[in-house]
């Protein structure tokens, strides 16, 4: 168990984002993170001289310390760089985490995370050439989500129909997001009669994978006014957990569970408060687990709250209004920035076309990865 430490508050000051989706192999990843670092450095309002540790993240091979190839396009003046930092799809998330606290503990204060990712075209599989996992068919990512929805679909009750709205909803959020890869509002008809990719999840239930990156400046809230006007918004929790073997027992991801319990109690509140959500819907039938394990809804009900339109933009508890990883893509390395920049930008009321209504002031983002991570932020805009 962690010792708990008093610890300064960090606030999110800057988030930079390149658009997702399909790009030139001429386009580099590197092309990629710089144009999302200097959009974050910009919207912080600080120079390139004022980061005092910067953190890239990336899960496929690019190449011997990427990250400094990044961040060298911006000149060397010996801070510390940590060129990859690789927990699956959790990545940049993880480096979050890991930044707050080296904020947090006064060490440092103003960090940079950047993620990008460049994706080779086909399914995701595991990266163990021998596991049995291969032979099994939960080695390949989608397999591993349809045995998911396969039993969720047999605990619960819920009809696939429940499920698919998952896309159908994020699809028309994606459409309104320029950031995102997809801008093309399917109908439930479409999702379920799309390509059958591991029963029962058709092709429209499965996210892209994707090029793209995403940023953050992140600052000790006591020094952020020196830099910006702009509403602060405090990594108020955050925690990364890892699955238990036990944990297999449950249906609900308890390494979400766990991690939502503690980011929730480091931030001072409970699930009631949270006004929105970006969550690992990989899957569709990810997006439904997520939810109930950040205890957004009651468990076995995820799929109710979806049909009754519970989870829109306009709903009790919007979700993914960025589209999700089912709209707005997948690029591995940039996810889980790209989720605390989403959810920085509705809490400022800057997210254009899809911002949540009611001036929200509480948000969670949940990372999952390969390997059982989850990693869980709790954002909370300072008034």
């Amino acid at each position: 168990m962690a010792k708990k430490v008093k610890m300064r508050d960090v606030v999110v000051l800057g988030v930079g984002l390149h658009p997702f989706g399909r790009f030139p192999p001429e386009k580099t990843y590197i092309d990629l993170a710089k144009e999302a670092v200097s959009k974050a450095i910009k919207d912080a309002g600080i120079k390139w001289h004022d980061v005092q540790v910067a953190m890239y993240s990336h899960v496929r091979e690019q190449a011997s310390s990427a990250g400094l190839l990044v961040f060298q396009e911006f000149g060397s003046h010996g801070i510390p760089m940590i060129g990859n930092i690789e927990n699956a799809c959790s990545s940049s998330s993880t480096a979050v985490w890991l930044a707050t606290r080296l904020i947090g503990t006064g060490l440092y204060d103003i960090i940079l995370v950047a993620g990008a990712e460049k994706m080779p075209r086909g399914p995701l599989t595991s990266p163990l050439r021998y596991s049995p996992e291969r032979y099994l068919g939960t080695g390949v990512m989608m397999g591993l989500y349809a045995f998911m929805a396969r039993r969720y679909m047999r605990e619960y009750g819920a009809p696939i129909e429940a499920i698919a709205q998952v896309s159908v909803k994020n699809h028309k959020n994606g459409a309104i997001n320029p950031y995102a890869q997809y801008k093309k509002v399917f109908t439930l008809e479409e999702v379920l009669n799309s390509r059958m990719i591991a029963d029962p999840l058709t092709l429209y239930q499965c996210c892209p994978t994707s090029d793209g990156a995403a940023a953050l400046v992140l600052c000790a809230a006591d020094i952020a006014s020196k830099y910006t006007s702009k509403p602060l918004v405090k990594i108020a929790g955050s925690a990364l957990h890892i699955q238990k073997y036990s944990d297999r027992k449950k249906c609900i991801p308890q390494n979400t569970v766990r991690a939502a319990e503690e980011a929730y109690e480091q931030a001072g509140v409970s699930p009631k408060d949270v006004r929105l959500a970006e969550v690992h819907d990989a899957a569709t039938i990810g997006e439904i687990v997520q939810i109930e394990a950040l205890g957004l809804c009651p468990e076995g009900e995820g799929w109710k709250y979806t049909m009754q339109g519970k989870t829109e933009i306009t709903g009790t508890i919007p979700v993914n209004p960025s589209g999700g990883l089912q709209a707005q893509g997948h690029p591995l390395g940039a996810t889980g920035a790209r989720q605390i920049a989403e959810i920085t930008l509705h809490l400022r009321g800057e997210a254009g076309e899809r911002q949540v209504p009611g001036n929200p002031k509480v948000g969670v983002t949940e990372c999952a990865g390969f390997g059982g991570v989850s990693t869980v932020h709790v954002l909370v805009r300072q008034d």
